[in-house]
Order: C-alpha cells, then sequence, then structure tokens
C-alpha cells in the first residue's frame, strides 16, 4: 500500500466534515488527520504538527482568521504545504491574492468528493515525505551526538525548536514570543519551563558531548572553555546545520 497522505481540513460547516471524514474514512492512501472549524484552530494546528501534514483543504471563508490570511502566515512562517481551496466565495480578485500563495487547486462548492479525491491522488507527495524522513533522522542523529538524552523534556523542546526555526528562520528574532509558546502550547506547559528546559539540555550537552563536534559546529562564535551557547544561538545554529544536511542528502 502506498504511503498515506494526510490531509487537514478547515472548515466551518459542521455537516461538510462529518460527510468528508466519512468518505475517506475507509480510503487506503488518504488520511483525515484533523478537522478544525475556525482560521484560528487550524493555524494553531498546522504550527505545532507541521511534519504531520501533507495537504491542506480549506474554505476562505471561515470564522476568526480567514482563508487569505492563513495562506499569509504559511508563506511567512516558510511553512510550504500543498492547499486546496473549496469555497462558495467568487471572486476574480480573492482568487488571484489566493493563487499568489501558490494554492495548488481552487474548488467551488459545492465540490464533489470524488473529484476532491482524484486533486489529493494527483498530489505528488513523496519527495515532501523523503525530505522530512531524511531531515528527522540527521536531526536525531546530531541531538544523540552532542549528548542530550532522549528522555528528558528538553530534548524534545529542543527538536521542535530547531524544526520551528528550519521552517522559519526569522523566527530566532522572537524565539520568547513565538517560539516558547509554540512548544509550551503543543505540551500544555508554560514558555518559561520550555526556556529553562532548554537551558538544562544545552548544559548537560556542554558536559557530555562530542567536544570535536561541538568545535565544529560552534566553534568558530563560541570559546568552548568559557561560554555556552544561549538557547537562541543553539537552535539557530542547529538548524541551520540541518538545512546544509538536508540539501545535502535530498539534492
Amino acid at each position: 500500500m502506498n504511503s498515506s497522505i494526510k490531509v487537514l481540513v478547515i472548515e466551518n460547516n459542521e455537516a461538510i466534515t462529518k460527510d468528508m471524514e466519512k468518505y475517506f474514512s475507509s480510503h487506503e492512501v488518504i488520511k483525515v488527520v484533523a478537522c478544525k472549524k475556525d482560521g484560528e484552530e487550524g493555524l494553531n494546528y498546522i504550527i505545532n504538527n507541521v511534519s504531520n501534514i501533507d495537504v491542506i483543504v480549506m474554505d476562505l471563508l471561515i470564522p476568526k482568521l480567514d482563508g487569505l490570511f492563513i495562506l499569509s502566515e504559511l508563506k511567512r512562517r516558510n511553512i510550504k504545504k500543498n492547499v486546496i481551496i473549496t469555497t462558495s466565495f467568487k471572486d476574480d480578485a480573492v482568487m488571484d491574492e489566493a493563487n499568489k500563495y501558490g494554492v495548488t487547486y481552487y474548488m467551488i462548492k459545492p465540490v464533489n468528493f470524488i473529484s476532491l479525491e482524484k486533486r489529493i491522488m494527483s498530489i505528488n507527495i513523496n519527495n515532501t515525505k523523503n525530505k522530512t524522513f531524511n531531515q528527522e533522522v540527521i536531526l536525531t542523529d546530531l541531538l544523540h551526538s552532542l549528548g542530550i538524552p532522549s528522555h528528558i523534556r528538553g530534548y524534545q523542546y529542543i527538536r521542535d525548536g530547531i524544526i520551528l526555526m528550519y521552517n522559519s528562520p526569522n523566527q530566532i528574532a522572537y524565539i520568547t514570543k513565538e517560539i516558547y509558546p509554540e512548544i509550551a502550547l503543543k505540551y500544555y506547559t508554560t514558555a518559561s519551563r520550555v526556556e529553562r528546559a532548554i537551558r538544562h539540555a544545552i548544559e548537560i550537552s556542554w558536559n557530555r558531548g562530542d567536544m570535536d563536534l561541538m568545535d565544529e559546529i560552534f566553534g568558530n562564535s563560541l570559546n568552548l572553555n568559557r561560554d555556552k551557547p544561549t538557547n537562541a544561538e543553539y537552535l539557530s545554529t542547529l538548524a541551520d546545520r540541518l538545512r546544509v544536511k538536508s540539501n545535502l542528502v535530498t539534492n
């Protein structure tokens, strides 16, 4: 069987979402991983589950945050996903604006689920899935080599922080306002606890990691005998390292 295509649905019409879930419930490839009733819930889900989404099926006219805002936010955060717009809103200017964000398909409601199925199945996600897998393998090996035990909370927080910075390099400037709160929301904790757990993990890494690797990664900007990197320096440096390694593997 082919790898599953994981679909997020953002739609405030509950009848449509129930019918869509029912239609795809026994599908061998397409899996609806979540349905969100408004743009705020949808965007938060995307941010916290980037690697668990292949396709976003979304209306433009949804409460709280509309579809165009979500598309602009995905672009700002450099989150690249296949997006299928399903809407009854027929406006050429809005369609043109949506297309600027690289929408994969635009379907007018009422949408025939057979047609939607064909659209989803036509999307080639293999390269994206392989790249995500390579990133996870590279990141796991890197963190283990740096001496961070996988059982401590800071390990997973660092992983998520690196992925967030990898997807949106400009987030380094907003580590306190964006990255810590996003991680905290995912794990039902506070931003301050996330910050402390990451700091603790870095301290462990600095004491027991591969010193040659540490010097290779951090040596140009830090004195290993005196300074540990800040949380922002640690995450951003490893995000850059992951970006280089991923490109070498996938290109």
